[in-house]
């Protein structure tokens, strides 16, 4: 009989049974959560001034053309983004999450420093690059998650706290760019000409940005604790001092305690290490006290699962071939992830500048459904404010709405409908501009609800499909970098194109042109995400058949084993 045949033989019977589910990792979550707010923060600081970031860098006197400088400076984090995820993600397979999510945040950090002083379009393109080559953390951040979800119980809810997260960062980064931005023009008195804040009028949203990327990296060494399978059993010295200082606040005592597998044993008290009305199938004896079990030291801590105790698995080669690893539904679901990052992340980048065009000189004829041009002609303080109320109703469905949406329908079904759906919202917006102006701004609220409805739902079921098809854990690193990758050439390829489209729209009339074509790459979309079917979960795939000793009787208990999910995104 092999290894795993004995783990198998020996599980309980768990028919008529309720499976135990482990505690949800509040701790780890609010730790990965204030790592996670630096990036949108940081990210998404500079839609409401970029507009008027490339105006003061005077590269062209052509308006119509700042859409497509806008463009490249958003693109050049993630081209550079794409060219080292996998890097990243076969790094953080290697060395550990943690360390590859802290040198993340540091390059942002660096990043925004460079952004702030840059004088001129190369420097901005420089900096916004480093921060892409040096920042792995999209695919790594999903990987961590993944790895502290081992209940698909807690899925929906663990999916979700992401977005939250990136929706509280973009609510807190679009106002603070937009108020921030040229502050010797909004605050005179404060800031007056002459200074290095009008040397270089975009400085402080971008240390705003900087130090509460600071904050998140002194949280990340002190408080967040390794995933990976191997590596979280090594002395982590940051970690140690994190819990000395937590064990000095006396509020705080009870966090001080590390949840990793050695603290675990260090901190054991006595118990039996099976329980008296838990025997082992085939194995049973008369004594069923439980002073008769071997004793040994044991906190209260969640039990280890029975899956985590297959050998079999633990045997998984940790350098799989790429055959193996990237299978036909890994494949769908990375495509799908890649369209569905073109198609968000241009809306992200073109909205803003969609509001900020102001309407031509000279009227340009009008011929419906097609031909048109106008625009709104926010100034970045409007634009700030609107970008945060809606990442203010975005963090409330996701804290309320996506869940219960999650649970009800499932990642696939929702999904498939989402990708079908998604390509009318892109033929609608470019009409908002021949609306009347009372009816402007409801008009501009409608379509960000629903832009922020639909994002919230595609993104999680995503990450879970993507996740629950990893043929291995061991792989999930891979997995996520090229994900991450594939998303970042897509959103890097988004703003780029998407911004040359609506500057030829402008100039030939058809100022709808660069959403029309978002609407096409959708429909792609579509045809690619109806092709993905609901993965096979650890329960489905587990029978367990066990012979009663006493009865004679052969009955199949089934163990509902860890759907491996993966993180939210933005």
């Amino acid at each position: 009989m092999s290894n795993n045949s004995f783990v198998e033989a020996t599980r309980p019977v768990m028919s008529g049974r309720s499976t135990t589910v482990p505690p949800f990792p509040r701790r780890q979550m609010l730790v990965l959560a204030i790592c996670r707010i630096c990036e949108p923060i940081a990210f998404m600081g500079i839609f409401p001034y970029i507009y008027f970031m490339i105006e003061d860098f005077h590269i062209t006197e052509d308006k119509n053309r700042i859409s497509f400088y806008a463009g490249m400076v958003t693109s050049a984090f993630t081209f550079a983004e794409f060219s080292t995820g996998l890097l990243w993600g076969r790094l953080s397979d290697k060395v550990g999450r943690k360390p590859v999510l802290l040198t993340g945040l540091i390059g942002t950090a660096l990043s925004v420093l460079i952004f702030g002083f840059a004088p001129n379009l190369t420097v901005a393109l420089i900096a916004r690059a480093v921060g892409g080559l040096l920042n792995g953390n999209m695919g790594v951040l999903q990987t961590t998650v993944a790895e502290l979800i081992t209940a698909k119980e807690h899925q929906p809810r663990a999916y979700t706290i992401m977005p939250v997260v990136w929706c509280l960062g973009s609510i807190i980064g679009p106002m603070i760019g937009g108020a921030l931005a040229r502050p010797c023009i909004s605050y005179p008195n404060l800031f007056p000409p002459g200074t290095i804040w009008d040397r270089y009028p975009y400085l402080l949203p971008n240390l705003f940005s900087a130090f509460v990327v600071l904050i998140g990296v002194v949280n990340g060494i002190l408080f967040l604790e390794e995933t990976h399978r191997e590596k979280k059993l090594n002395p982590d010295r940051g970690l140690e001092l994190g819990n000395w200082i937590l064990s000095g606040l006396p509020i705080f005592r009870k966090c001080a305690e590390s949840r990793d597998e050695k603290s675990k044993l260090a901190e054991m008290e006595v118990q039996p290490l099976i329980d008296h009305e838990e025997q082992l199938p085939g194995y049973r004896t008369n004594e069923t006290s439980p002073e008769s079990s071997p004793r040994l030291r044991s906190a209260s801590v969640p039990s280890l699962s029975w899956d985590s105790l297959d050998l079999e698995d633990g045997r998984q080669d940790p350098n799989l071939g790429i055959s193996s690893i990237f299978t036909r539904p890994v494949i769908l679901n990375i495509v799908s992830f890649g369209i569905l990052a073109f198609h968000t992340m241009t809306f992200d980048q073109l909205f803003p500048v969609f509001l900020s065009t102001a309407p031509p000189d000279h009227k340009m004829p009008v011929s419906l459904p097609f031909k048109f041009v106008d625009g709104f002609g926010l100034d970045s303080k409007t634009i700030g404010i609107i970008l945060s109320v809606q990442g203010a109703y975005q963090l409330l469905i996701n804290m309320f709405l996506i869940p219960p949406i999650l649970k009800r329908f499932g990642a696939r079904r929702l999904f498939s409908f989402l990708a079908i759906a998604y390509f009318l919202l892109y033929l609608v917006t470019p009409y908002l501009v021949l609306l009347p102006e009372k009816y402007r701004m409801l008009g501009i609220g409608m379509v960000l609800v629903w832009k922020c409805t639909f994002a919230s739902m595609a993104y999680p079921s995503n990450a879970i499909l993507t996740a629950d098809s990893a043929p291995s854990k061991l792989a999930l690193g891979t997995i996520n970098g090229v994900a991450a990758s594939t998303a970042s050439l897509c959103r890097a390829f988004g703003p780029t194109i998407s911004g040359i489209l609506y500057a030829v729209g402008l100039q030939s009339g058809y100022s709808g042109l660069a959403w029309w074509c978002s609407a096409l790459v959708a429909m792609g979309g579509a045809i690619v995400g109806l092709q993905i079917q609901d993965p096979p979960t650890q329960a489905d795939k587990t029978a367990v058949p066990t012979n009663d000793a006493e009865t004679g009787q052969q009955e199949t208990g089934q163990v509902a084993g860890p759907a491996v999910p993966s993180g939210s995104g933005e």
